[in-house]
Parts: structure tokens; sequence; C-alpha cells
């Protein structure tokens, strides 16, 4: 960077802007994000979230709906 110092003819350093260069790595950076966020969304829509059901679950649940007066207050 200090090469590119003596092509700059008069520069003040209050009104330094990021110029073109700034501008197209922030817009490969947001390209680059906008693509991994379609990608993501497709791989997750790939996902089945579908669960088999616990079976200690399903035997604690009939155990307490045969207890008398279970789910009654």
């Amino acid at each position: 960077m200090t090469h590119l110092v003596p092509l700059a003819k008069e520069v003040d350093e209050n009104k330094v802007t990021p110029g073109v260069l700034g501008f197209i790595v922030f817009a490969v950076m947001a390209l680059a994000v906008w693509g991994l966020m379609k990608s993501m969304s497709r791989q997750l829509g790939k996902v089945d979230f579908k669960e088999t059901p616990d079976p200690d679950a399903e035997t604690a649940s009939e155990t307490a709906s045969a207890k008398p007066g279970a789910g009654q207050s």
C-alpha cells in the first residue's frame, strides 16, 4: 500500500472515502452472504423434522392417565 502513496496528489484525511474498491468489496461480501443463505435454505428444505415417538414417554403418559383422578382439578 505504501507504494501507492506517491500516486496520491493531495489527500485530505478528513475527506477520504472507501471509494469504488470499498463498494466492490462490500458487494462481493453481500453476494456471498446471499448465496450462502440461499444454499442453507435449500439444504434445510431437504431435512425431515418428523421424530419417531419415544416409547418411554408413551408408557409414562399411559401410566399417568390410568391413575384415578388424573387430569381432573
